[in-house]
């Protein structure tokens, strides 16, 4: 079962692999990004930042889609976190799962609009989850699970 998708810049740091682990009662964390799983340096930091008693496996957005898909994650509390919209976007429209996307830090780039204190968005990026709210799915944005959940609507 899918708890959450979160698309954070940081991928696994601290506040998200303690404070949202625990809210959201996950026992596996998916890294869903396609640079990772090939950069040792990147790797090795996440696997520093995973709560013990949780299982990390970082695969390449395909990858994480086909193992969705067939059932092999199904037996966990799955949190599935990704470094931007775009791999977000991929995820939620290949699998239906996934319910609640939370924006939870997205860098500054040329041309974004920043929404809230830690989300910049381009106009496709927008474009993008706007669609996805369309299909259903309920975007938000934190930092942490303590703040106001704030609806990505209120912020456009």
């Amino acid at each position: 079962m899918i708890t959450l998708l979160r698309v954070d810049h940081r991928l696994l740091h601290g506040q998200v692999a303690f404070s949202w682990t625990q809210y959201v009662g996950a026992d596996c964390i998916l890294i869903a990004n396609d640079s990772v799983p090939n950069d040792e340096l990147r790797k090795t930091t996440i696997k520093l930042a995973k709560p013990p008693a949780v299982k990390l496996v970082i695969k390449n957005i395909n990858d994480s889609i086909e193992a969705i898909k067939s059932g092999v994650t199904d037996k966990y509390h799955l949190f599935i976190v990704v470094e931007s919209v775009e791999d977000a976007w991929r995820l939620a429209s290949a699998v239906d799962g996934i319910t609640s996307i939370n924006l939870g830090g997205i860098k500054a780039k040329e041309g974004a609009r920043n929404i809230s204190k830690a989300i910049n968005l381009l106009p496709d990026e927008i474009e993008k989850l706007t669609q996805l709210v369309g299909n259903g799915i309920e975007i938000e944005i934190r930092q942490v699970p303590n703040d106001r959940k704030q609806l990505l609507a209120e912020s456009l």
